[in-house]
C-alpha cells in the first residue's frame, strides 16, 4: 500500500456508496489512476489517501457486496 499525503490533486473523487449518507463517515475514491483505488476521508480532502492494488480493492468490494466481512 501506498499513502499519498495530500490527495487534492487527485480528480473525480466520488463517495462510496457504503458511506453513511451525511452522517460524517465517508470514504470518497478516485477513479482513473493506473493501476491503483485512491481512498480518502471525505472529511480531509487535503489529507491523505492510500493507494490499494485495484485486485486488492476488488476484492474488498465483492466481499462487502456479499456480506462476508466480519462483523
Amino acid at each position: 500500500m501506498t499513502r499519498i499525503p495530500n490527495a487534492s490533486a487527485l480528480t473525480a473523487w466520488r463517495k462510496s456508496s457504503y458511506s453513511d449518507n451525511g452522517e460524517g463517515a465517508c470514504v470518497e475514491i478516485s477513479d482513473g489512476h493506473p493501476a491503483a483505488v485512491p481512498v480518502r476521508d471525505s472529511k480531509n480532502p487535503h489529507g491523505p489517501a492510500i493507494l490499494f492494488p485495484t485486485h486488492h480493492w476488488s476484492t474488498f468490494v465483492t466481499a462487502l457486496k456479499q456480506d462476508e466481512l466480519p462483523s
